[in-house]
Formats: C-alpha cells, sequence, structure tokens
C-alpha cells in the first residue's frame, strides 16, 4: 500500500510507470513528473469481462486520501454491475442539460427560433424585455420558477411606472415558458395566473386632430418650420400616408417606386409582418424628389442627422412639433392615423375597408379571409390622392373661414 511519503518523494523516470495501491487503485507517474491516480478494474459486457481504467484525478490536487475514497466509490458501482465509466460520463450529461435547462437558455433559444419572422421594431423590443426585464430569471431552472418568483420580477418593472411594460413582459415570460414546455423543460407555464395580479395600465390614446379647422390650422404652421428640409419633409408627409411613424423613419429610397407612385414596405418593418403597399399621392412624390436632391445618396430617405447609416430618430419630428407650439396633448406623429380614419370618412365618405387596409389592419372579405396586400390598390391609389387634395384644400382655407390666430401656438 503507498503512503502519502511515497506519493510525494516518487520521480520521473525514462518511462511511465506506476505504484500500486490497493483493489485496482494506482498512481501513474509520466516521463514529466505529472502524477494521475487510476483505477484499474474488470466489468461484464454481457458476453466477456473487459478489464478498464477510470481517472480519478492528479496529485497533489487530489491527495491519497481522497483518490481512496473515490477508489471505494467506483469499485462499489463495479460490484453492483456498473461501469463508473459510463456513470461518469452520465453525470456531465447531467450537469450539461441542467445548465441547459436554465431561463436564460431557454429564453434565447425561444429568441432565435422566433425572431426570423419579426419586424426589426418588434425584434428589439422583445430583446429588451427578455434581456433587460427579465435578467433577474436567467440563471434560474425554468422548473424551478413558480408564479411567486416571476410576479417579484414583474413588481420591479410595475414600481418604474411602466405598466403596459410589465403586461409585455409577462407575455414574453409566458411565450418561453410555452418553449420550455415544448422542450419538455417544464410542465407548467407560471405566467398565466399572473395577468390578474397585475396592475391595469390606464389606456391613453395618441392625441389627434379631429376637427377640419384645427387640421387647417395645423397644416399652414407646419408651413412655418424653418429647420432642416429632411425633418421639414417628415413633417409635410406625415399627414399624407396614414403609416407608423417607426415605418416612416426607416423609409428606404429602393423600397420607393415614384414614377409608379407607391411604397413596398417590406415585411421585416411591419407590425403585422406582412408586406404593405403605400399608394403615393402626387404631393407625396413631389415632396420625396425635392428630398431625394439631399438624401438621395444614401440608405435612408430619412437619416439620421449623427450619420446616414441610422434612420432619423423618434424624437427628430417630435421635438419639431413642439417647436412649432403643438403640445403632446394636441398631436402626436402616430395620432395622424386616427386623423385620417376619422376625417376620411366622416368628411369625405370614403369606403372604410379601403381606408382600414390603408392602414394596414386585417381586413377580411365575405368568407372570413384577409384581403392579401394588393388588395383595391387602384382604388386606394384614389383613396390616397383624395385625402391629399383634402388637404391641400384645408390648408388653402377651403370649406371654413380659419382662426387667424394659430391654436397651437402658446401666447408669450
Amino acid at each position: 500500500m503507498l503512503t502519502e511519503m511515497t506519493v510525494k518523494q516518487a520521480k520521473a523516470r525514462d518511462k511511465i510507470y506506476r505504484l500500486s495501491d490497493q483493489g485496482g487503485l494506482y498512481l501513474e507517474i509520466t516521463t514529466t513528473g505529472n502524477k494521475y491516480w487510476r483505477y484499474k478494474y474488470r466489468i461484464s459486457d454481457g458476453l466477456t469481462r473487459k478489464e478498464k481504467r477510470l481517472a480519478l484525478g492528479v496529485y497533489p490536487e487530489v491527495g491519497l486520501k481522497e483518490a481512496r475514497e473515490r477508489h471505494r466509490e467506483a469499485h462499489a458501482l463495479v460490484s453492483a454491475g456498473t461501469d463508473p465509466n459510463l456513470s461518469k460520463k452520465e453525470e456531465k450529461r447531467s450537469v450539461k442539460r441542467a445548465s441547459l435547462n436554465t431561463f436564460g437558455r431557454i429564453g434565447q433559444d425561444w429568441f432565435d427560433t422566433q425572431s426570423p419572422t419579426w419586424s426589426e421594431t418588434h425584434r428589439v423590443r422583445q430583446r429588451r424585455l427578455f434581456g433587460t426585464d427579465l435578467l433577474a430569471l436567467h440563471s434560474w431552472k425554468v422548473g424551478d420558477i413558480k408564479a411567486p418568483d416571476l410576479l417579484k420580477v414583474l413588481r420591479v418593472v410595475e414600481a418604474r411606472g411602466a405598466l403596459e411594460t410589465a403586461r409585455r413582459t409577462n407575455q414574453v415570460a409566458g411565450q418561453i415558458f410555452d418553449h420550455a414546455i415544448a422542450l419538455g423543460m417544464a410542465e407548467v407555464n407560471p405566467a398565466l395566473g399572473i395577468k390578474k395580479a397585475l396592475k391595469k395600465p390606464v389606456t391613453k390614446h395618441h392625441a389627434a386632430i379631429l376637427d377640419p379647422e384645427k387640421l387647417a390650422v395645423f397644416l399652414r404652421t407646419v408651413d412655418g418650420y424653418h429647420g432642416s428640409t429632411i425633418v421639414r419633409v417628415a413633417l409635410e408627409v406625415m399627414p399624407l400616408l396614414l403609416v407608423r411613424p417607426g415605418e416612416l423613419r426607416h423609409m428606404e429610397w429602393e423600397e420607393l417606386f415614384l414614377d409608379e407612385g407607391k411604397w413596398l414596405i417590406p415585411a421585416s418593418k411591419t407590425k403585422r409582418n406582412r408586406d404593405h403597399f403605400v399608394p403615393l399621392a402626387s404631393q407625396v412624390v413631389n415632396l420625396l424628389r425635392e428630398l431625394k436632391a439631399v438624401t438621395g445618396g444614401g440608405l435612408y430617405v430619412f437619416p439620421s442627422a449623427r450619420g446616414g447609416a441610422r434612420p432619423m430618430s423618434e424624437n427628430a419630428v417630435l421635438y419639431a412639433l413642439r417647436g412649432l407650439g403643438i403640445t403632446k396633448d394636441e398631436a402626436t406623429p402616430h395620432g395622424f392615423r386616427a386623423t385620417a380614419r376619422t376625417l376620411m370618412e366622416e368628411q369625405l365618405g370614403l369606403r372604410s375597408d379601403l381606408i382600414e387596409h390603408q392602414l394596414s389592419h386585417i381586413v377580411r372579405d365575405a368568407t372570413g379571409e384577409a384581403y392579401n396586400r394588393t388588395k383595391f390598390f387602384p382604388e386606394r391609389i384614389r383613396l390616397m390622392q383624395r385625402w391629399a387634395d383634402y388637404l391641400d384644400d384645408l390648408k388653402a382655407g377651403g370649406g371654413f373661414t380659419p382662426n387667424n390666430v394659430s391654436i397651437f401656438r402658446r401666447e408669450a
């Protein structure tokens, strides 16, 4: 049997040699002086008994006493007919499975699986909710997370006043738990019972101008903007296009067909992840041709003031509106969709289904099928031109006598 002193004083030789202890346990010394604990044993594979070896550690990290303890455990497995090498491999696989069974790992797999079909805006938002607001759960085993654990994380989001974000964060968590269930790594979705425990956000509608006279004053107020050409054109086309502010900011020159009077917003940029055709009235085409002389050499129609590689900031138009004296309670970029929807019907008597098409909402036919992206395109061309002409008429004072003082400007 070996002693601590024998093990410590063992020196390297010209060839690898072994010092035996007991029961198949031995110390292997290499020509460089490294010392490895090994266990030689025989195990039946059902037909024959094969000789195998099991690595038990490296000296001096593993001393004689610990090597004997590891040998004892391995010998007990052999005596029970279990191969310790196979047991060791299974243990490693279990540890690996446990590391892959975390909320963070499964959440990343969910994101990688689903995100290719999302718009860029949706992808960024979901990444933020998963990567930031749910970060506290990333190291947890997904099956160990209970409803109170998730609610505690969501309460942190609520505490900063982001009630709608808390609701969306819970939705993301629910999708990740569903993904875990599908992978066989969880059995229940704790997010399902959370919804009623969350604080309800107060629904706020985007401020919109719904009075024709006020809209006329707004249009004339925009004419008084003396900032950059890029922001001025954005302000002018915003009421004409009926698109979401993010879609306008991310407009690219290659998406425009000015000679044909249309803009194709690719599915990756839309809220509903489907291509959307936007007819361009002659007024819009003229404004974009004017802007092309300024930004036509770059990617974006409305590039950032900090460089053409990025689109214009979402605050650029907001700041311009505020600079014109238009408050957040009077008008917002997104609110012009509601402006168009209301006045197109009430003032122009235009068909509601065409308007909904143009707003990129889902419109179904009599059979319940959603219309495709080009449905009623000729009619929508006429609708958008009619709307643009109506706005020109309003700005010129047609139909009423406008107030001489801008209702958007605050008195000094």
